[in-house]
């Protein structure tokens, strides 16, 4: 599915808070965050917020998640009312939260997923990565054949929830994660050998956070309209 520049871009309005956390939050206190900054969206009593985070390592089980998908509890496991099945996070990781009204843009669930890939897409893209899209499969993917034909990695996870057409949870970016992590779980309900995980470190790509949240910001102003703090 492709997707026009600023598809989901806001009308004449107030831009997205841009907020970055720098030490590790935890994700019950984000939950929170995020349900009092959506209900304030809903009121229009506050602007829309992208808030970019690390969490402690954790998984979280979404509405679809199979518990024999989660092999062994190394970590923290959190029920969560996003979409999809299980997911790790963890220090290395960039989580963005997008909390936007889709009532000002566009109420479409399937665009609005559609335009978070596009996000990662070009965001990876300005590391020279390239990421892709799979109709089988959720996430943003890399091709790997290093590890042999029609091996693939999975580089960003996405999971969401709206509640009254404003959106909760969002991305999360393989940065420098510990991807041993992963192996706890299925990853997204993907269990087949040629697929696997990947981070940007993984791939020879030593980048820091900073340089990932600074085109983190630059593509999201292209795909979803500008931001502010």
């Amino acid at each position: 599915m492709t997707l026009p520049d600023r598809a989901l871009a806001a009308p004449l309005g107030p831009p997205a808070e841009w907020r970055v956390s720098d030490a590790p939050v935890a994700y019950e206190a984000a939950l929170a965050a995020m349900d009092e900054r959506v209900a304030a969206i809903v009121s229009g009593t506050a602007p829309e917020m992208v808030w970019l985070l690390e969490h402690p390592p954790l998984y979280t089980a979404g509405t679809s998640a199979k518990p024999e998908d989660l092999v062994e509890a190394r970590f923290p496991v959190h029920q969560t009312g996003r979409g999809g099945q299980f997911t790790y996070h963890g220090p290395g990781q960039r989580v963005a939260y997008a909390m936007l009204d889709l009532n000002r843009r566009r109420p479409d669930v399937r665009a609005y997923v559609a335009a978070l890939e596009e996000w990662i897409i070009r965001t990876l893209a300005t590391f020279n990565v390239r990421g892709e899209r799979r109709e089988d499969r959720v996430g943003v993917w890399v091709r790997r054949p290093d590890k042999g034909p029609g091996f693939e990695d999975k580089i960003a996870a996405i999971g969401i929830r709206v509640r009254k057409w404003v959106t909760l949870h969002g991305i999360a970016i393989n940065v420098e994660p510990e991807l041993t992590h992963f192996t706890g779980i299925v990853p997204c309900g993907v269990s087949e050998q040629r697929y696997g995980v990947t981070s940007l470190t993984d791939l020879g790509l030593p980048v820091s956070m900073a340089e990932v949240d600074m085109m983190l910001r630059r593509e999201f102003e292209a795909v979803f309209g500008p931001t502010t703090g």
